[in-house]
């Protein structure tokens, strides 16, 4: 997925954040907005590393985003 479907789609994305990485609050996500750089900043402070590692595993994320992830209303996630 790209930078710009994340934004618009940022709600139900930034619940992937969650089950994916832990140390996320939900004020980090609120911060990231979908944001590349301030994930990345963010994933840099929370899990140690470099910023070109920061840069790649959030971009490694996006890249294997299910197509679900962005198509779903959070109406549909909540009623699972």
């Amino acid at each position: 997925m790209n930078w710009h479907q994340i934004e618009r789609q940022w709600q139900n994305v930034s619940r992937q954040i969650m089950l994916t990485w832990g140390k996320f609050s939900d004020d980090d996500l609120v911060y990231i907005g979908g944001n590349r750089d301030r994930f990345a900043d963010l994933y840099k402070r929370h899990y140690g590393g470099s910023d070109a590692w920061a840069i790649s595993r959030v971009d490694e994320f996006a890249r294997c985003l299910p197509a679900t992830t962005l198509s779903e209303t959070p109406a549909q996630i909540n009623g699972r």
